[in-house]
């Protein structure tokens, strides 16, 4: 599925999409470039989980987590400043993974490794002239 989005407003369809589209899953990579827009993509996400917190950018802490309704939690991952794999195992990052709970990951590609096979990769693509984006799931 492609989606192209010209506003900002109009994240919360694209983010609405993709929960629809894949009801089951819980593990989602954010895969674009730098100033894609994954962080605010990721504020879209939460506001159609019904949560009541405002995503930020992990990049320090590596891991934000947010509540969902019926005591349900959603992790932010962000590996653009990640040395090596080891950094990741030593967060408990796998036992994220298999927690049951929605996991969304920035810079996937640096802990590819530790993936599962059935992970929903999105991508976010910048059209530099319009500056339109095109999430591809």
């Amino acid at each position: 599925m492609e989606i192209r989005c010209k506003r900002l407003s109009d994240l919360k369809q694209v983010a609405n999409a993709l929960l629809k589209a894949y009801p089951t899953q819980r593990i989602f990579a954010l895969r674009g470039q730098m100033g894609a827009g994954k962080t605010t993509f990721m504020q879209a996400i939460l506001t159609c989980l019904k949560s009541c917190n405002e995503a930020s950018s992990p990049t320090f802490a590596l891991v934000n987590e947010y509540e969902l309704p019926q005591e349900k939690l959603c992790y932010h991952f962000d590996f653009y400043r990640i040395k090596n794999i080891e950094e990741a195992i030593n967060i408990g990052f796998e036992e994220y993974l298999y927690s049951g709970e929605y996991c969304f990951i920035e810079w996937a590609e640096k802990v590819e490794e530790l993936l599962p096979e059935n992970i929903v990769n999105v991508y976010i693509t910048v059209d530099k002239e319009s500056l339109e984006r095109s999430f591809s799931f």
